[in-house]
């Protein structure tokens, strides 16, 4: 986040943000470059730090409340904060990458990985599904064909093998959430928001992953399609930026 805190300043004054999530800031909340955020107009924060790891945060030109605490991850990492806005309920995930190695028993981190989103998928479904919520972040999950460069190449690298797609599957259905990317961009068309840092030219090789997402309850749905349509996008030109994420920024447009 100290690195790239004027790529996230400047897309939010481009983009004319209200409300940003950020995931694997990778500071402690002391840490976090809170006065660029402010001079940039987002003085409301909300900040999940660790030292050196994951780490998320929510910046907002709005005014920000607390949201209910969600404990979910077993290793006691700073993978989710929580804010309302506008009262609207977000919550931001940096969900396990899950390792190499797809397998429960022989790896560790996969199991955290699926024990993160079964932890969470049963929080979900005990809530109601007409509240206004939204969840956003690096789910680190591409759960469509073409949400991956080659999907029976990668249905054995995890982030897109079926014991992750079906545990996203059952977070989706907790709610009934709307995955508005997929809204705005229907299938069959290819849509990612990574790319490797090994490619020397990401759009040539184009071997590509949808792993972040947002999305809303079906109480946000009217806000969502006021036009008639879902208003949402992958911004892959920041991918183009100089030193950047291999994440590219995704935004949704809400009437509230």
């Amino acid at each position: 986040m100290r690195l790239r805190a004027d790529q996230v300043t400047r897309f939010v004054t481009e983009e004319a943000a209200d409300v940003i999530c950020l995931q694997e800031i990778k500071c402690r909340e002391a840490e976090f470059p809170a006065a660029a955020f402010a001079e940039a107009g987002f003085p409301h924060l909300r900040i999940a730090g660790q030292k050196g790891w994951h780490g998320v945060a929510i910046a907002s030109r709005l005014p920000i409340d607390d949201a209910p605490a969600l404990s979910i991850c077993r290793e006691g990492h700073a993978r989710v904060v929580g804010a309302i806005v506008q009262g609207i309920e977000i919550q931001n995930f940096y969900i396990p990458a899950g390792g190499d190695v797809p397998d429960r028993l022989e790896n560790p981190k996969f199991d955290h990985k699926l024990d993160f989103y079964e932890k969470l998928t049963a929080q979900m479904a005990a809530r109601d599904p007409r509240a206004p919520l939204i969840i956003a972040g690096d789910l680190n999950v591409a759960p469509g064909e073409n949400d991956v460069w080659n999907h029976k190449f990668m249905l054995k690298v995890v982030s897109h093998t079926p014991p992750e797609i079906a545990a996203m599957a059952a977070l989706k259905d907790s709610l009934g959430f709307i995955d508005l990317a997929r809204e705005a961009t229907p299938e069959p068309e290819k849509l990612f928001s990574w790319w490797s840092y090994r490619a020397a030219d990401f759009r040539a090789s184009n071997r590509g992953l949808r792993l972040d997402h947002i999305w809303i309850t079906p109480g946000l749905r009217d806000a969502a399609f006021r036009t008639g349509a879902a208003l949402a996008r992958v911004h892959d030109t920041a991918r183009e930026w100089e030193r950047p994420s291999d994440h590219a920024p995704v935004s949704v447009d809400l009437g509230i």
